[in-house]
């Protein structure tokens, strides 16, 4: 008898703390709009070369998705090859799934969804390792920062 004993998946539920390791449509923040407005205004931001993330309280009525979304830019000017650009996206999204338990923290406005955007920085290919040691690091000074910014 082979039992498989899956007890760090946890299925989300939006009163209890979860670790699920997906990284499904709905946490990716597609909207134009919300987008624009991220870049524009946000309420937070935190740097980890080769890592800068930006953070916006959303309304929850205005988006539709989870309660955290978030959007991972590799700019075109730094890295010409898509092909490059891709690879160092992968690496991003993989770096967050595997540590997005530190980000999904309890919400500090639960009426509202966070966005958060990851923009890799660097003018070189840097290795997974790093990239997701630098994420954790600059997770921790982004939840710093967004626990010092009031309610807007």
């Amino acid at each position: 008898m082979c039992i498989i004993a899956l007890s760090f998946l946890v299925i989300m539920d939006k009163n209890k703390a979860s670790l699920s390791f997906g990284f499904g449509k709905n946490e990716r923040l597609c909207s134009r709009k919300s987008i624009d407005e991220l870049f524009r205004q946000h309420d937070a931001s935190a740097s980890a070369y080769p890592l800068r993330i930006l953070a916006k309280y959303q309304p929850q009525g205005e988006a539709k998705g989870d309660d955290l979304q978030i959007l991972i830019s590799v700019p075109r000017r730094n890295f010409k090859r898509a092909v490059v650009r891709n690879l160092l996206k992968r690496r991003i999204r993989e770096a967050y799934r595997l540590q997005k338990h530190l980000v999904n923290w309890p919400p500090i406005y639960p009426e509202k969804q966070l966005h958060i955007a990851f923009i890799y920085t660097a003018k070189e290919i840097l290795p997974f390792q790093i990239i997701e040691k630098k994420l954790i690091w600059a997770v921790e000074k982004l939840k710093t920062a967004l626990a010092q910014t009031p309610n807007t």
